[in-house]
């Protein structure tokens, strides 16, 4: 079989899928937040020949011979993160922020070990003690709580419920919430009751890398991430920690809950690590934040409502429930005409979370491809006028899909893959 032969060369059918889907990213809007363009360098990364080894353990400790670069590369990845976040450790290894959450847990953890985090409902993530979950099934869950008034973080209302409950683990960090943490009001909090603090800042890395947004470096005992994302590296995750963690949380990562490392993606990390200390990369993530308070704005004047009022980060949170519309119904209606967002429950949703009562854009896609304030105003008039004109109008949605197009046409992505 030859080696030598590129992909397309190789498999007709999966270059076809691929063109479709470089079709689709580069002539639809990419409102998710939790989605991003990686850049070439970090694509490249993943395609490289560190694929092609095993390389389990760590720099210096490998369980196989030929192992001197990856040593090299894994080393160079933990330096820098370290470096950008200054942190005391990392652990580059995880591939995914699940797992992430997995190791902190088992390194911190015994089974049946109380955690407290915010519902999925409100903003948390699964892995955050939903019952559905490995971690609400191999530890005891509690929640706290949003304040009612406000959908917002209510410190003082959470240290109440904190001590009640006494958990060994408080986690910090969401999916789905558009406003600043407070990491030193956290730490408070733990120290009342003499609890772990994990921060997950999956969502909000790149910010953070930035100093767009405090860190919760100095105040987390761990702090679990993704690496896409704001981040804009590969699909992976990292663990952050102080030192006298490290050996546990190396433990839990290897061999606690997964063996070989996939080396491209690491170096793929290392790539992004460096991209986001670069100049400009404080200026992308400040251009996100102005460019989803920016669509925020428009959408309130188009009537829109959003869960507390507005953003301090890169994504928004949009009750629909003015509009008798779900959020599955608006996310299916806006990939019409190419905005791709997602459904996503709000604080009180009457909804389940298979239709939900709200969706949640945001502006990371968008900052990547270059557009600023007036592409927002345009994205979120574009969004009002489908959803209120939209529904029972095709022709008013075609229009929408032409404008759009044009739009991605004037800031496009990898123009010569």
């Amino acid at each position: 079989m030859p080696m030598n032969r590129s992909w397309r060369q190789a498999d007709p059918q999966v270059y076809k899928i691929m063109q479709g889907e470089l079709e689709r990213q580069k002539t639809t809007l990419m409102l998710i937040p939790s989605e991003n363009y990686a850049s070439r360098a970090v694509m490249a990364a993943m395609g490289s020949v560190f694929t092609n080894k095993y390389a389990e353990g760590y720099p210096g400790r490998r369980f196989y011979n030929g192992c001197e670069f990856y040593d090299e590369l894994e080393q160079l990845a933990i330096d820098r993160a370290t470096g950008l976040f200054g942190a005391d450790h990392a652990n580059v290894q995880l591939h995914t922020g699940s797992q992430a959450n997995m190791a902190a847990y088992y390194a911190l953890l015994e089974p049946g070990d109380k955690i407290m985090a915010l519902t999925v409902a409100t903003g948390g993530h699964l892995t955050h003690g939903s019952p559905i979950s490995f971690s609400g099934q191999f530890y005891e869950s509690h929640f706290y709580s949003l304040d009612p008034e406000t959908d917002r973080l209510n410190y003082d209302m959470i240290l109440e419920q904190v001590k009640e409950v006494r958990p060994k683990l408080i986690i910090a960090g969401y999916s789905a919430y558009p406003r600043i943490i407070d990491f030193r009001k956290f730490r408070e909090i733990a120290d009342e009751v003499g609890a772990y603090l994990m921060a997950d800042i999956a969502h909000i890395c790149g910010l953070v890398a930035a100093e767009t947004h405090p860190t919760p470096v100095p105040y987390a005992d761990v702090i679990t991430s993704t690496t896409h994302k704001t981040l804009r590296g590969p699909r992976g995750a990292m663990i952050l920690c102080r030192q006298q963690y490290a050996e546990q949380i190396d433990r839990a990562v290897f061999p606690g809950i997964q063996a070989g490392p996939l080396m491209q993606i690491i170096a793929a990390k290392a790539v992004c690590f460096k991209e986001a200390g670069e100049f400009g990369f404080r200026e992308y993530q400040r251009q996100i934040i102005r460019n989803c308070q920016a669509l925020g704005q428009t959408l309130q004047e188009q009537g829109f409502t959003l869960v507390t009022g507005g953003t301090d980060n890169h994504l928004l949170l949009v009750d629909l429930r003015n509009k008798s519309i779900t959020g599955r119904e608006t996310a299916d209606l806006l990939e019409t005409t190419g905005m791709i967002v997602n459904k996503n429950l709000i604080p009180g949703d009457p909804a389940p979370a298979t239709e939900t009562s709200g969706i949640r854009p945001g502006t990371p896609g968008l900052t990547s491809r270059g557009m600023k304030e007036p592409e927002m105003k345009l994205v979120a008039q574009w969004m009002a006028r489908a959803v209120h004109e939209g529904r029972d109008n095709p022709e008013v949605l075609e229009e929408i899909r032409g404008e759009v197009r044009e739009l991605c046409e004037a800031f496009p992505i990898y123009e010569d893959l």
